[in-house]
């Protein structure tokens, strides 16, 4: 591969490095920006690399700065790694809405004009941004993701698409269902057109339904969470959990809502839960 990596920026934080790269990404036909942690180690072994997805107007930053997970991946020696939520400039295509365009790339491959010239997240995701990371870092190839809302829609249908890639999945109040929810259905018309049957390869609900192999899932729902009735849905995934006999740990955490407050109450155990299968 050898790209190069533009370093933005570079903090010491617990021990190890949280750091901020540029890179042109040849899947999405530009410039992407990821952050990363490294974590302090004791020697040369190869950390494993837990990745996180965003949600809708986030990039890389909002995970690193809100939700306080260097601490406990310093002392579990976890790599984070934040990519952005999708490709940005000037001549990538972009809507006025929030949940559309930049900031809302739903980590899908777009098939669409103008879309598809950029707005290919998942090959970025699930193939370059990994490969990079192993390129340019000294991790082991053990890795499992993570996600909230979009990003938690994300982190479950890549978990479910590449089940022998990750050793676990979790996610913040994911959006499960995205064919059936408002979110979801403009984003699938938007990037990959009319044809709902071609929605479904980035359905969670769909692909468990579907997939044999089997990985745990621990997903989290705040009960206050103002997406919870029209675009959330936990329930639709539980009940397929349940027909399917799937390993799924659904969480109702009563009084939260959307926002990164709920994120850093409950990181650490998503953390702990990744690194009990990272190390397994």
């Amino acid at each position: 591969m050898n790209e190069t990596l533009e370093l933005l920026e570079e903090h010491r934080l617990f021990g190890g490095w949280q750091q901020r790269y540029r890179h042109t990404s040849s899947s999405v036909n530009g410039p992407m920006t990821f952050s990363i942690y490294l974590p302090p180690t004791a020697d040369d072994t190869p950390p494993p690399v837990l990745y996180w997805l965003s949600g809708l107007t986030c990039n890389d930053e909002n995970f690193t700065t809100k939700a306080g997970a260097q601490r406990i991946a310093a002392e579990l020696g976890l790599v984070l790694v934040m990519p952005d939520t999708s490709p940005r400039g000037e001549t990538v295509a972009n809507d006025p809405g929030y949940d559309l365009g930049q900031g809302a790339g739903f980590y899908v491959n777009a098939t669409q004009a103008p879309w598809a010239a950029h707005y290919r997240m998942y090959d970025y995701v699930s193939i370059e941004l990994p490969a990079l990371v192993r390129e340019h870092f000294n991790v082991s190839d053990r890795q499992s993701i993570s996600g909230h809302s979009m990003g938690g829609h994300g982190a479950l249908m890549l978990a479910l698409r590449h089940p022998k890639r990750y050793r676990s999945a979790s996610a913040f109040a994911p959006i499960v269902n995205p064919s059936e929810v408002p979110w979801g259905c403009k984003a699938f018309t938007a990037y990959l057109g009319t044809d709902e049957t071609t929605w479904r390869a980035y359905d969670t609900c769909y692909l468990l339904a579907q997939t044999t192999a089997r990985l745990p899932l621990l997903v989290d729902q705040g009960d206050s969470d103002q997406f919870l009735p029209d675009q959330l849905q936990p329930a639709r995934l539980a009940q397929q959990a349940e027909e399917q006999g799937w390993p799924l740990t659904l969480r109702t955490q009563s009084g939260y809502d959307h926002s990164y407050y709920f994120i850093a109450s409950f990181i650490e155990d998503h953390l702990r839960f990744h690194a009990s299968h990272l190390k397994a």
